[in-house]
């Protein structure tokens, strides 16, 4: 065992004395004419270079594996035989030099790994009662209070308890921008405080945390082999065999030995071997440095074949807070009204209230007047006095128990607004109406547009489900040009509709927020989760988009495709290889070492188009801002 892991820590300085000694060898023979020299060289050189595969080759047959060492160490040992140490010293070599650049070219691959644990915090401040101490963050326990200030990063998942601050969150979200932060708010390892300071106490710790859980998924989701791989995993069982037994075979029937050696050389399967796996971790790679975790090769192919994608509405599709959309205003001082509006709706926790609040905010109204009484009227809506003055704000029926009616204008802008599916509160100021709010929960940025990618993309079919009511849900299918809309829908009614569209033969993904859809999520061929992170969304989904955007949804359906296609190339180019050889060595123009250098370039060319995948990005994102881990943290 430590000769073993001595030769693999020392391959690189073997490869390099081997190649030093072909030189010499080729110097000796064709410069200083001195053949014998020239053999004994490259037989030593030979030697050098093939202990680490024998060795390898040993350990495989061990579990019982025909390896590809396998093969060349069996067709060294016949160059040797017949005398051919030039085949045989330049076969090892570019066996060793084309697994040295192989293992340099797959590391580049796995830079959204390197991204992640890079940013990995190592040390806390811990809050203590005599101060501060700066403690291992495995030493950090859940309860514990740290403080982070400006520069530095977060080391726990928590919630604020104290001060306030800016955070980029991009080794989360894979977004590049700045959150504010104050107390209550909730907070993630890994991420920065740009400016500010905070107080954290902690709630996850350890590989508890949602950064800690990104980096095993994205580990784990890189060593998950797709379809293909397996596939091929199953093949190269049989395929080293069926080769050493077809060289038997060839020098059988020809009595020609060096041909059997060259069939062993041009049969390591080495650009299938590595092919597909290359081009998976490449995509799920590109995934991660955008905050999109795809779990696995598997997720990747059904993915790629999805044709109808289910929505959840609420949280999803749209912001879930609701917002004003619309008012309309029948006075001549709108701002005084609206001010006076949010000053009423300001002793509310009510959601629709809170919305007014939020629009006067944004308006910049001005100053709210001071409110001489309020009284809240369950169902309808508040009673307000200011000065002389009677406000009441509210539904339709609070109009109606003030005997408060609407005009015909009135009453059309009113029905309009619900027919939109928006909820709709009204005011009015001593028994005449002033101001219709429309309030409705905010698609989310892009949506639309996404969508539309999304069909260009292949999806057949967009199908909302929701427990909204019929009203609203339909208002926003029509904006977004949806192809179906359920709604009323229980949470088990959701998943009875995603299992009869699978039962129908659609290729069915759903996205949800991960938490009240878990059910339809997990019952979907793909389940993908709308959200920054939390524990139900990472467990159940099989894709965690970390942006929450639907521009983030675009790209990770383009590579899905992308990467299939991508292993579909690499299987082509090894089987075109393959046969390339045999042609070549049935009319004589491939030997031994000319084989053995065409194999290795085939590894190093399925390699290099895979490493297309890592700055794969669809026609939709060129239109986007880029957003990524790298450009967060340079």
């Amino acid at each position: 065992m430590k000769f073993q892991l001595f030769l693999t820590k020392h391959t690189n300085q073997i490869t390099l004395v081997t190649g030093i000694l072909i030189v010499l060898g080729m110097l000796s023979k064709y410069l200083l004419q001195f053949t014998l020299g020239y053999q004994v060289i490259l037989a030593v050189a030979s030697i050098i270079a093939v202990i680490p595969i024998a060795v390898r080759a040993w350990s495989a047959l061990r579990n019982k594996v025909f390896s590809i060492e396998l093969l060349v160490s069996i067709a060294v040992i016949g160059a040797f035989i017949i005398g051919e140490f030039n085949e045989s010293a330049i076969v090892t070599f570019l066996f060793l030099f084309g697994s040295y650049l192989e293992s340099k070219t797959l590391q580049k691959t796995r830079t959204a790994i390197k991204g992640l644990t890079d940013m990995s915090p190592t040390t806390a401040t811990l809050v203590t009662d005599d101060g501060t101490e700066e403690v291992d963050v495995d030493d950090v326990d859940e309860g514990d209070v740290v403080l982070v200030k400006t520069g530095s990063q977060v080391p726990v998942d928590g919630i604020v308890v104290e001060g306030n601050g800016y955070l980029n969150e991009a080794s989360i979200t894979g977004e590049a921008r700045q959150i504010n932060k104050q107390l209550k708010d909730s907070v993630y390892s890994g991420t920065m405080v740009e400016n500010g300071y905070l107080k954290i106490k902690a709630t996850q710790v350890g590989d508890d945390t949602t950064f800690a859980k990104i980096i095993e998924l994205v580990e784990e989701a890189q060593d998950t082999k797709s379809k293909a791989e397996k596939f091929i995993d199953r093949f190269a069982q049989y395929y080293t065999p069926a080769v050493l037994v077809l060289a038997v075979l060839v020098f059988a029937f020809s009595r020609d030995f060096r041909l059997a050696i060259t069939v062993l050389v041009l049969g390591c399967p080495g650009a299938l071997v590595i092919g597909a796996p290359v081009s998976n971790v490449a995509g799920i790679g590109n995934g991660a440095k955008r905050g999109i975790l795809i779990k696995g090769g598997e997720v990747v192919d059904t993915f790629a074949k999805v044709d109808t994608l289910v929505f959840d509405k609420t949280g999803t599709l749209t912001e879930g807070n609701t917002a004003v959309t619309t008012m309309h205003t029948y006075t001549n001082n709108a701002d005084n009204q609206l001010a006076l509006a949010a000053a009423i709706e300001g002793v509310s926790d009510h959601p629709l209230g809170q919305a007014i609040v939020s629009y006067a905010d944004q308006q910049s109204v001005g100053v709210a007047p001071v409110l001489d009484d309020t009284g809240t009227v369950k169902g309808q809506g508040i009673c307000a006095q200011v000065g002389k003055q009677e406000v009441v704000i509210g539904n339709q029926k609070m109009l109606t128990a003030h005997n408060i009616k609407l005009n015909p204008t009135q009453l059309k802008d009113l029905n309009d607004l619900q027919a939109g599916g928006q909820s709709t509160v009204i005011m009015a100021v001593d028994g005449q109406v002033q101001l219709i709010f429309g309030i409705a929960d905010t698609i989310r940025p892009g949506v639309k547009d996404s969508l539309a990618a999304l069909k260009a993309q292949g999806i057949k079919k967009l199908v909302m489900l929701t427990g909204d009511n019929e009203l609203t849900a339909q208002a926003v299918a029509n904006e977004l040009n949806l192809d179906e809309v359920h709604a009323n829908l229980l949470p088990e009614e959701k998943v009875e509709y995603v299992k009869k569209l699978k039962a129908a033969g659609n290729t069915v993904a759903f996205i949800g927020d991960g938490i009240n859809d878990s059910p339809s999520i997990a019952n979907a061929d793909i389940g993908i989760a709308m959200g920054s992170g939390t524990d139900v969304a990472i467990d159940t989904s099989d894709v965690v988009l970390m942006q929450s955007s639907f521009p983030a949804l675009v790209h990770a359906r383009g590579l899905a495709k992308k990467t299939v296609s991508n292993t579909r190339e690499n299987i082509f180019i090894a089987i075109a290889t393959v046969a390339f050889l045999l042609i070549g060595l049935i009319f004589g123009y491939i030997y031994m070492a000319s084989g053995m250098f065409v194999h290795e370039a085939s590894i190093l060319v399925v390699i290099f188009n895979a490493m297309r995948l890592i700055n794969f990005q669809t026609k939709f994102d060129k239109q986007q801002p880029t957003k990524t881990i790298q450009a967060a943290t340079a």
